[in-house]
């Protein structure tokens, strides 16, 4: 069961928050992160703003509160006439029931020693103190009694709760409006088919930097599972054959689809033409699986062959069959993109981003560029899923973008918006020219690369000769 605001759980709580709006949701607290301790939740949630509390329960059932005011430790009742109590899920079905608040002097609860609390009675507390996790699940201390200050809309314990407090996770989520910047924070792109036209021959006539006796940059991609690491290759490929393609195995599961190491090649379907570029796939990045640190530095250093399958029972190592031993700078990697997903960029698990931030020493002792694509913001940015042109407008897409640049050490620049073709049935001028500008973008890396690989050439024949 997924711990986590789904989009159609958010889409139902901005609905009920108010139908003329669109909101974005910002994780400030989560008890399998952050531990379940009211003096915890304060620290992490009071003076925010608009809050929606939201519990996963080990019956597949998802419910909470929403609040418009701050939560404080007062010690008293905040008054709030736009707080309700909702259920989304029962047994994992959806049931989305809202019950507003009816009595609205006693909205919440703001005590030190209360998690999130709602109504006098009370008609729903989450815990208080200090509740330790049981299992794998925590065996919340609060309870539920609806129809005090809150209309119970023919819900009980049991209806809501499936009569108990056992909880697999418990979020507090930030509330804000959407909004649209007056300005775009990138400029210069024009959402026209001429402006695809050009951005697609850009990338179609590109070519490595000669002297370097390159026929192909090689760009790798690594990201968690479930990113959109496969999905960009096929975005990128549909874009060049005219069709939407699914030539790589992609899509949502608990463990990487991709299993082996692909360096795909893209070939212009009007041309017929190899493109001078390869997208390296490779397995996807998981809490206790995936790439380890042997295992990126053979790939950035050419020594994996294509197609090679990865087994975690046999360690990559130069005996194994197809290992490159000496291999070429231009079978090397020439730049490394990793993919996030922007919707749950939040909630990334901390082992996944310490491997990432491993990973990155190994690439820079190296003058490896890197890169992030930053994948589904349409799911952060309402107006960039109606029209994705709207991205660069967006400030939910910008912030994202920000806080992401951060944790990478990167620069801002160097963190790139997509949207892979997921469920479209025919391309889209705008994801397209989106797609290109990234790939343009990363290119531009490669080619900065290689330059200091030629300044470096050259310097050692500077030396020689002296």
């Amino acid at each position: 069961m997924a711990t986590k605001l789904t989009q159609t759980h958010r889409d139902q709580l901005s609905k009920w928050i108010d139908p003329s709006k669109r909101h974005k949701f910002t994780l400030l607290y989560k008890i399998t992160r952050d531990g379940c301790k009211a003096e915890t939740f304060h620290s992490f949630c009071d003076n925010k703003g608009p809050t929606v509390t939201v519990l996963y329960n080990t019956d597949k059932s998802v419910y909470g509160g929403y609040t418009a005011v701050s939560w404080k430790t007062c010690g008293s009742y905040v008054a709030d006439c736009e707080a309700f109590i909702f259920k989304l899920e029962y047994n994992g079905r959806a049931q989305p029931i809202k019950m507003p608040v009816k009595n609205a002097k006693y909205a919440i609860s703001a005590h030190e020693n209360y998690g999130p609390t709602f109504g006098s009675g009370h008609d729903f507390q989450c815990f208080s103190e200090t509740v330790n996790k049981s299992g794998d699940y925590f065996p919340l201390n609060g309870s539920v009694g609806l129809g005090h200050a809150y209309s119970s809309q023919g819900q009980d314990y049991n209806t809501m709760t499936n009569g108990h407090l056992n909880v697999l996770d418990l979020e507090v989520y930030g509330v804000q409006e959407h909004m649209l910047l007056q300005k775009p924070w990138v400029r210069n792109v024009s959402w026209t088919s001429k402006f695809e036209e050009e951005m697609k021959d850009k990338v179609a006539t590109y070519k490595p930097l000669s002297g370097l006796d390159i026929q192909q940059a090689r760009i790798l991609l690594i990201g968690q599972v479930g990113a959109g690491k496969s999905s960009y290759f096929n975005t990128i490929n549909s874009i060049f054959r005219g069709y939407i393609s699914s030539q790589a195995s992609a899509g949502s599961t608990e463990h990487s689809l991709t299993t082996s190491y692909r360096m795909y090649e893209i070939h212009d379907g009007y041309t017929s033409k190899t493109l001078n570029f390869r997208l390296c796939d490779t397995r996807g990045l998981e809490e206790d699986q995936g790439l380890n640190d042997n295992d990126i530095c053979y790939l950035l250093d050419g020594h994996v062959p294509d197609r090679y399958n990865f087994n975690p029972a046999i360690p990559l190592s130069p005996d194994l069959h197809g290992f490159l031993k000496t291999p070429e700078f231009s079978d090397k990697i020439h730049c490394v993109t990793f993919v996030l997903d922007a919707s749950t960029v939040d909630v990334i698990p901390e082992k996944v981003v310490e491997r990432i931030k491993g990973m990155q020493p190994l690439m820079n002792l190296r003058g490896i560029p890197q890169a992030v694509l930053l994948t589904k913001i349409d799911k952060i940015c309402e107006e960039s899923s109606d029209d994705i042109s709207k991205v660069y407008f967006s400030a939910a897409v910008k912030e994202c973008i920000d806080k992401v640049a951060m944790v990478m050490g990167l620069p801002r620049s160097h963190i790139l918006p997509v949207k892979n073709y997921e469920h479209e049935a025919d391309l889209e001028q705008n994801v397209n020219i989106l797609s290109l500008l990234s790939l343009r973008k990363i290119l531009n890396f490669v080619e900065d690369f290689l330059f200091n690989k030629l300044d470096e050439i050259n310097t050692k024949k500077l030396n020689t000769c002296e």
